[in-house]
């Protein structure tokens, strides 16, 4: 990814300066921050963005630990790395992010892959300067995994878009999830101050940021832990004041938490997007329970039904695991229909994947991987067939789309994002880029929408 030009830190060149850095993003979009901070840091160090890996005088990936699949790409992309090392004895190598935080997998990528010249955890960002001096100083490789928070707040960003901004208001999680690494990688919970994310999210819009999402792997348990108590909704209220700013959205939402204070204020704010990212992960209560997820079925169709009706045309996304330890065939006929009652414009299925210190790791597994694809298939063959039927409800329909830019498929049609975060395709010239515009719905398919501008762009 390429990031635009940080702002310059009051600070002397550095070793980076003439030299070009490159990175490579897995998981979720507090990475996609969290490498829009490492571009400013290393960019503060002289550095400039590279085309490629292969240009680069520092290689740093940024990894997730969600699942498996995105670490045995880590270690493929590593392997690869190794060749361009033996090339060039002066490139250094950081590998950093969720996969890196836990001591085991930190030690393996040391002892495995000595090509790699630091590996710093999820913590570690404000010190990064220093790390990667050290790195580039020393024969061995360093590592920092340091649960230490302080620092954060007063980090620069480097942000990858000129329209769009994520903003943190909340870092860590306390659900202990059975399945789920999060909590051991990111930490206990930790809200920004509600006047710090006020004041960002200003200077945002003063900047020319017609969105910002808000971003915490549980967002709607933001200031349990300041003195004040805010709640997440109070927050939303008050930034949906900001005079500049044009769209707000928000993810990811636990259903334990989402109370209808919140599901009120996104129906009467002016700016904040209709869409709610709402993980589901079963439809089973005998699953649901041994994930704890703290909710059942009924309790999450009564809060989707809530949604609904109070929201006209809100979009609902979510997140389902199959083949979760001990899920039998009524379990995931419990999860189909949880999809045709619920009716989500889109849903995002993995095959549970067993993690590194979690509860799940504990409960065994006996169905053969082969069952739990059929029922993965099975699952997206319903999803799809719903995504369609609801995007083509929308046909004829007109639509505000904040214009991201050329389609990555077909660079004659501009693409946007309706306040939905339903992505829809349009003719139209290059210069509407962050900008709003109608956009009326001619077309429909699974993922995507088909349209025309209709007046001037805003």
């Amino acid at each position: 990814m390429q990031y635009r030009q940080a702002e310059t830190l009051n600070q002397p060149p550095r070793f980076g300066e003439g030299r070009q850095y490159w990175i490579n993003t897995f998981g979720c979009q507090m990475n996609e921050h969290d490498s829009e901070i490492i571009a400013a840091l290393v960019e503060n160090l002289g550095y400039r963005p590279a085309a490629a890996p292969e240009e680069a005088d520092l290689v740093i990936i940024n990894t997730c630990a969600v699942r498996k699949k995105p670490e045995d790409k880590v270690a493929s992309m590593l392997g690869k790395l190794y060749t361009l090392k033996e090339k060039r004895d002066d490139l250094i190598i950081a590998v950093g992010g969720c996969m890196t935080q836990q001591e085991d997998l930190a030690s393996y990528i040391k002892n495995r892959f000595r090509q790699v010249d630091l590996v710093f955890g999820t913590h570690a960002l404000p010190r990064l300067p220093d790390l990667l001096d050290r790195a580039r100083r020393e024969k061995e490789t360093v590592v920092d995994i340091e649960e230490d928070y302080s620092g954060r707040e007063s980090l620069p960003a480097t942000r990858a878009s000129a329209f769009h901004a994520w903003l943190p208001v909340i870092y860590g999680c306390n659900n202990f999830c059975a399945y789920c690494v999060v909590p051991f990688v990111r930490g206990r919970e930790r809200s920004r101050h509600f006047e710090d994310i006020i004041s960002e999210a200003s200077v945002l819009a003063e900047k020319g940021y017609r969105e910002i999402t808000l971003l915490g792997q549980n967002v709607n348990s933001y200031g349990h832990d300041l003195p004040e108590k805010p709640s997440f909704a109070s927050l939303l209220a008050e930034l949906d004041q900001i005079e500049d700013l044009s769209r707000i959205r928000f993810m990811t939402s636990h259903p334990k938490d989402l109370s209808p204070e919140l599901i009120d204020t996104v129906a009467r704010g002016k700016k904040i997007c209709e869409h709610f990212h709402l993980p589901a992960q079963s439809g089973s209560n005998r699953i649901l329970k041994k994930m704890n997820r703290r909710y059942t079925r009924e309790q999450y169709l009564e809060l989707a039904l809530t949604i609904k009706e109070t929201i006209p045309d809100v979009s609902i996304t979510s997140d389902i695991i199959v083949g979760f330890p001990g899920e039998k065939e009524e379990d995931f006929a419990d999860t189909l229909d949880l999809l045709e009652q619920v009716r989500f414009d889109s849903a995002f299925a993995f095959i549970y994947s067993p993690r590194r210190g979690t509860k799940a790791e504990q409960f065994g597994d006996e169905a053969i991987y082969e069952e739990k694809e059929k029922r993965l298939q099975a699952l997206n063959k319903i999803q799809q067939r719903i995504s369609l039927e609801e995007n083509e409800r929308l046909v004829g329909t007109s639509r505000e789309v904040l214009v991201e830019g050329p389609s990555k498929n077909n660079p004659e049609l501009q693409t946007g994002r309706a306040r939905t975060n339903k992505l829809i395709h349009f003719p139209g010239p290059e210069h509407l880029t962050g900008k709003l515009i109608r956009i009326r719905i001619t077309e429909a398919r699974t993922w995507n929408l088909f349209g025309e501008a209709e007046g001037e762009p805003y």
